[in-house]
């Protein structure tokens, strides 16, 4: 929207998550760039999506909605078909009918599941996935070919690595962590604290995303039906790694939150859960040779930004009434009990 764009939100403003934060997130960006359309709808209903298309004829199509979660998908496996597959069927088939100049959507580095050959490269197999949200999202990348080798839509799949950063969902560690830690609350750390992430602050994200936005893919005329590189087709579709290049232990991760908080952790030593993978590491050359940018914000500064946020987020009192019909409280619906 700064950038001259006219945008058209979508969100479902589901529960899997309080919906006061995501309301919350939508008024900031409005405080930021002006009103835009919202639209409220589930991706996997047909004749909505249908009908938006329809109306707004868009030229490039941004896809970031997901069920999310990898623990989650163990329990409620059902939701992720719903949104992941017959919802990302929804895009597909609107983009089809209605022609983009490119669709840029969110893949997930939990595709690389059982590949240990770090760090992670798009050139790499990924046919090992260990949970069903990382299979979901290695069949939206599978999903999107075909539609791209069929109907010559171009298709950015975005390989994100443990995003972060303020407005992030409760559900991951940050706001977990933090919210444990000021209350004096036990934090589980599974394996012990051992394995890696490569965290990815939210802004580099946006800037990766904005800079492959007039970047749709090309046929790669050199693709090798024999020898097959899994990053690039002869169609117009390609993936990119988004990551922070530096992974870091989980306990090192904590002890920067502790420094940023001013509070120590009560911490609860955990094995390895089932659908996690041991380590994450984004090789990004891609992405740099593409576009010339890649991730910058190191941990500990993007961690400082986060605690400025959560300590601002949870003493703002109220959701403007045009974005909810009633006046909320955000420290009221919110499950800390403490104010920072």
């Amino acid at each position: 929207m700064q950038d001259g764009h006219h945008v058209v939100g979508l969100d479902n403003f589901n529960d899997y998550y309080d919906p006061a934060l995501k309301y919350a997130r939508v008024r900031w960006v409005q405080e930021q760039t002006g009103e835009f359309p919202l639209v409220h709808a589930d991706l996997a209903d047909t004749e909505a999506m249908a009908a938006l298309f329809t109306r707004e004829q868009p030229e490039v199509v941004i896809h970031l909605a997901a069920q999310a979660g990898v623990r989650y998908s163990l329990d409620n496996p059902r939701a992720y078909l719903d949104s992941n597959l017959s919802g990302f069927l929804n895009i597909l088939e609107c983009c089809r009918h209605h022609p983009v100049k490119h669709l840029l959507y969110a893949s997930s580095s939990s595709v690389y599941g059982a590949n240990q050959h770090t760090p992670y490269s798009i050139h790499d197999g990924v046919n090992h996935p260990l949970s069903l949200y990382a299979a979901t999202k290695k069949a939206n990348e599978l999903m999107a070919h075909s539609y791209s080798y069929l109907f010559g839509i171009p298709c950015t799949g975005l390989r994100f690595f443990t995003v972060y950063g303020p407005w992030g969902r409760p559900d991951m560690s940050p706001i977990r962590f933090a919210q444990a830690i000021v209350e004096g609350r036990p934090l589980k750390l599974f394996n012990y604290g051992q394995h890696q992430r490569d965290f990815t602050y939210i802004d580099d994200i946006v800037e990766s995303i904005a800079r492959l936005l007039d970047r749709p893919p090309l046929l790669a005329a050199d693709w090798d039906r024999e020898h097959p590189d899994p990053s690039t087709s002869m169609a117009p579709w390609k993936l990119y790694n988004i990551g922070g290049e530096h992974p870091v232990e989980l306990k090192d991760y904590l002890a920067l939150m502790e420094k940023h908080l001013g509070c120590k952790a009560q911490v609860e030593l955990l094995p390895l859960q089932p659908g996690d993978v041991l380590n994450t590491f984004a090789d990004v050359h891609e992405l740099e040779d593409d576009t010339g940018f890649h991730p910058r914000i190191e941990l500990d500064e993007g961690l400082r930004r986060f605690v400025a946020w959560f300590r601002d987020y949870y003493v703002l009192p109220v959701i403007p009434t045009s974005l909810t019909g009633q006046s909320l409280r955000l420290d009221e619906l919110l499950p800390v009990r403490r104010r920072l």
